[in-house]
């Protein structure tokens, strides 16, 4: 009989080891309370931000939901993929909520993300800022109808925030639909491309409902189509792309996620908890500020998840026929 060597002994002993030692890992987690310790909230962009904000707003009502703390901690960098980064450095035991905004997967689908779609695992979802397709009051453009007409014409000017970001995506994809060629041209910011439809500077833009609301309510912008499928309950009178025939819609969402491999367990109660804490008055009042509302906007796991895995079949679409994967 061979003698069994030395260092084969050992490897096995390491791998039974490793074995109980994830499988110890595993129980712990299944025998431990949860929430028992502080939630960290992971943001890609700059503390004071919309994305912060938005998660400062949440949490006033998810902390005594779930009975811990929580903390904002910005990882700023490679659009998302910084933040995602350090998440892969951390435990998948729900303690580690990320904020997600359509960036973090247009990062993802253009492959400069260290995780795939596959990865995530939607929480539950805060904001859905529709979009609107908009121009100067002053406008002779009085309906989409002669938008499109004159664009058939000559290409138009239109405003985005950034060549490759959910307004030139949205504005792509609208193009594409109806049949019509455009001129994207970039702000910088969607304050700035507002402010150049104000001055008529360009000759339409697609600012969300929180951007245009004001100057709509005053009557300086037109708002000439949202590109949702069903009409927004603020805005009655205007119509939505889908009644129109082109299935297009486009909007700045914000929502929470983890990485796959979080028990799902944990992702309900942490789910049933921001649900519960944004239809509260708290954030609902933040909401009807921004022109949105509970009902268009929070939505739990299931709902939320799959809007996410929509959302990345467009950014794929869209950032390969823009040729920026």
């Amino acid at each position: 009989m061979k003698t069994v060597s030395k260092s084969f002994r050992l490897s096995i002993i390491a791998a039974a080891v490793a074995f109980i030692l994830c499988i110890t890992g595993m129980w712990a987690i299944a025998a431990e309370k949860f929430p028992s310790k502080t939630i960290d909230v992971i943001i890609h962009a700059k503390y004071g931000g919309g994305t912060d904000t938005t998660a400062r707003m949440m949490m006033i009502r998810a902390r005594r939901i779930l009975g811990v703390d929580m903390r904002v901690i910005a990882k700023r960098g490679g659009a998302g993929a910084k933040a995602h980064q350090f998440a892969l450095q951390r435990p998948r035991d729900g303690y580690t909520l990320l904020a997600l905004t359509q960036t973090h997967l247009y990062t993802i689908a253009r492959g400069k993300s260290p995780i795939t779609i596959d990865d995530m695992v939607g929480v539950a979802r805060a904001m859905n800022d529709a979009t609107f397709i908009t121009v100067n009051a002053k406008s002779d453009f009085k309906t989409i109808e002669d938008l499109i007409a004159a664009s058939r014409k000559k290409p138009l000017n239109w405003g985005v925030a950034q060549i490759g970001g959910t307004e030139h995506i949205g504005l792509a994809q609208f193009c594409n639909a109806v049949g019509i060629k455009h001129k994207a041209v970039p702000f910088g910011s969607g304050a700035q491309m507002i402010q150049a439809l104000m001055s008529a500077a360009i000759d339409a833009t697609l600012p969300n409902v929180s951007e245009a609301r004001s100057q709509i309510a005053d009557g300086v912008l037109r708002p000439l189509i949202v590109m949702s499928e069903k009409r927004l309950a603020a805005y009655p009178d205007v119509p939505t792309t889908y009644e129109k025939g082109w299935k297009v819609d486009c909007s700045t969402t914000r929502g929470y996620w983890v990485l796959k491999g979080t028990p799902m367990d944990r992702v309900k109660i942490l789910s049933d908890a921001l649900v519960k804490a944004m239809s509260h008055e708290v954030f609902a009042n933040y909401l009807k500020s921004a022109g949105l509302t509970v009902e268009e906007s929070v939505a739990g796991h299931e709902v939320w998840d799959a809007h996410i895995k929509r959302e990345y079949a467009k950014a794929v679409e869209a950032v390969t026929k823009l040729g920026f994967k």
